[in-house]
């Protein structure tokens, strides 16, 4: 499967990570990659990378994993895996972005490495990807299908809610900023329980160091301007708690927020940062 800029998805798990004391990683028989290659292909989602082949939701670019390094004092979580595919095709009007089974996979991958305390999630969502029917701007069924899904997090432990910070950046395209109030109010609309939003706030960071939110938590290294439009720049915060501090839940609020920007006109790729909120109902350090 060749890369295409325009359907590019990455994901990005920061934190530590504890490699398993029976896996060697220099004799080991297996890597990120064919983990998540076999994963996803079991799973159904993995595009065969032949010729004309058909079914699935992506085709495998690349991955990696290490086990994170002592932080330098001051500095964010370091990078521990990530996980680079191409969508097979256009998202259907019914369908959603398909972050949650991507970041579902990764994080089967990375549990089958080692034990991980994750800190931070990035992703790169393709919004450009979403399809929508002829002669209409709707994706309802796609709205429908998460509202059906967010069904999983339905007895989900209490205990587990979790603060969190979520920075949608648009890059070179400032249309994130005008979009901000319009999803505020969309989400709203609706009777889910997995993502509560407080509040959003914009900035525009031209002038700025590279940070998952505005403020001092910096995730390095930084996702490469070809396979996004540009360095970070235009972005929106949205704060508000989550039902768990999940990889799962995570995809799910990354798809719903996938919807609401497209819904209100942005239609290029934007990078997703999701870091805890300090503070009572943030996830255990």
């Amino acid at each position: 499967m060749s890369i295409r800029p325009e359907s590019t998805m990455l994901a990005a798990l920061y934190g530590e990570l504890a490699l398993h004391p029976w896996r060697d990683p220099l004799v080991a028989p297996s890597d990120a990659y064919s983990l998540f290659v076999a994963r996803s292909s079991a799973m159904g989602w993995l595009t065969e990378a032949e010729e004309g082949a058909s079914g699935g939701l992506w085709g495998m670019n690349d991955a990696g994993q290490a086990p994170a390094p002592e932080p330098a004092p001051g500095a964010g979580p370091a990078r521990v895996a990530w996980f680079q595919v191409s969508l097979t095709g256009s998202v259907p009007a019914g369908r959603p972005l398909p972050v949650q089974a991507f970041l579902s996979c990764a994080d089967d991958v990375v549990a089958r490495v080692g034990a991980v305390r994750l800190r931070a999630v990035r992703i790169l969502l393709p919004l450009q990807g979403l399809d929508t029917p002829v002669g209409t701007s709707s994706r309802v069924g796609a709205v429908m299908t998460l509202l059906q899904d967010a069904g999983w997090f339905a007895d989900a432990d209490p205990r587990l809610r979790a603060r969190v910070r979520v920075t949608l950046d648009g890059g070179d395209d400032p249309s994130i900023l005008s979009a901000a109030p319009g999803m505020l109010g969309w989400m709203r609309e609706f009777d889910q329980d997995v993502f509560s939003c407080d509040s959003v706030s914009t900035a525009d960071m031209a002038d700025t160091a590279d940070t998952a939110d505005g403020d001092d938590v910096v995730l390095e290294p930084a996702v490469i301007d070809e396979v996004w439009r540009g360095s970070a720049r235009h972005r929106v915060t949205f704060h508000g708690t989550l039902a768990e501090w999940s990889p799962d839940a995570l995809g799910w609020l990354a798809a719903f927020l996938a919807e609401a920007g497209f819904r209100h006109g942005v239609a290029t790729p934007s990078m997703l940062t999701a870091v805890p909120s300090t503070g009572p109902g943030s996830p255990p350090g």
